[in-house]
């Protein structure tokens, strides 16, 4: 197994060379996804990973527990669309089971959610966010190319009963197709006691299409709430390495956050590294660069071996993720196939 040539120089733990230390794992149990947004992928869907190639439970139960014992401390469940894994609740539990348990989250886009709500915070999920770009059915069904609004209305209600609180909505504003009702999706989340978090779009499509100039920045999303509500921005203390910049609305306590990933990315402060279905460590979402960990776990790779890979994939983590660099190349690899 290749090393980096001087191991001796990094520090222990998941560290980079610019002091940041990854206390956030973002797993991606699966690529499939039963949706089919038009900014993530084309109609006909992407080619699957095939089985053999993915990770099994316990291969994945294995590797995360080695990101824990070197100090990750929360793991997101993600996709693809995670809920689409047959063994998602057994998955959890065995999270669970970790010691020093790990805070778990999931990111789903709500579909499947209000059947195994209860399942899955019984086996140890604290709390979901849910992808949801607009209330409109018909523009939903324009975006997603899928008639299943009241299927992830329904999912986020069964969130909330089931306790998987705070329960947070993840939406995208797009220019000529949603951005006009931003406000409308954040009126709708209050009245619900759902946490709005928007993002703004980024270079992850699997058709490699996305334009900067066509996406609505963090300061036009705030532009366009503040027509309707008072917005007070949080202490810049609260945010720590999360991603969003949080307002209160109209003084509070409720709160909506922009995620300014293009515009002003928050690089300088993640604590986040990735681990893809198919068992590849990812030191940042926009990485052309992987290392393997599945070939070497299915070889027989020791605990010790692993970590070392694991570190150092962060250790050659950049500053930044380059977006409107010269030198900028989108990856590989779609966010369906990476994980959010």
């Amino acid at each position: 197994m290749t090393r980096l040539p001087d191991p001796s120089v990094r520090p222990a733990g998941l560290a980079d060379q610019f002091g940041r230390v990854a206390r956030d794992l973002r797993v991606s149990v699966t690529d499939r996804c039963n949706l089919r947004c038009t900014y993530c992928m084309p109609a006909e869907g992407l080619p699957w990973m095939p089985k053999a190639e993915m990770l099994t439970d316990e291969e994945m139960l294995r590797l995360i527990g080695l990101f824990v014992r070197d100090g990750v401390t929360q793991v997101r469940l993600t996709g693809g669309e995670p809920l689409l894994r047959r063994s998602i609740v057994e998955l959890v539990a065995g999270i669970a089971s970790l010691a020093p348990r790990p805070k778990i989250a999931m990111t789903t886009n709500g579909v499947g959610l209000e059947r195994v709500a209860v399942g899955l915070k019984e086996a140890g999920l604290d709390r979901v966010n849910v992808s949801l770009d607009t209330i409109d059915s018909d523009t939903f069904t324009q975006l997603t190319r899928r008639d299943r609004l009241a299927d992830v209305e329904a999912g986020l209600r069964a969130a909330a009963d089931a306790g998987l609180t705070p329960v947070k909505v993840n939406a995208v504003a797009m220019r000529g197709i949603n951005d006009e009702s931003v406000a409308d999706v954040l009126a709708w989340c209050l009245e619900r006691g759902y946490e709005l978090r928007f993002i703004e779009q980024m270079p992850l499509d699997a058709q490699h299409a996305w334009h900067r100039s066509d996406m609505i920045t963090a300061d036009e999303i705030r532009e366009r709430l503040s027509r309707r509500w008072e917005l007070t921005p949080l202490p810049a203390a609260e945010r720590g390495s999360a991603p969003a910049e949080r307002f209160l609305v109209d003084g509070g306590p409720q709160t909506v956050g922009i995620i300014a990933s293009v515009s002003s990315p928050f690089c300088a402060a993640c604590d986040r590294t990735r681990l893809t279905a198919d068992g590849q460590v990812r030191n940042c979402l926009f990485s052309n660069t992987e290392t393997d960990l599945r070939g070497p776990m299915r070889a027989g790779a020791t605990d010790d071996e692993l970590l070392d890979l694991m570190r150092g994939e962060m250790w050659r983590k950049r500053r930044g993720h380059g977006i409107g660099e010269p030198d900028f190349v989108q990856p590989d690899r779609p966010m369906s196939a990476i994980g959010g």
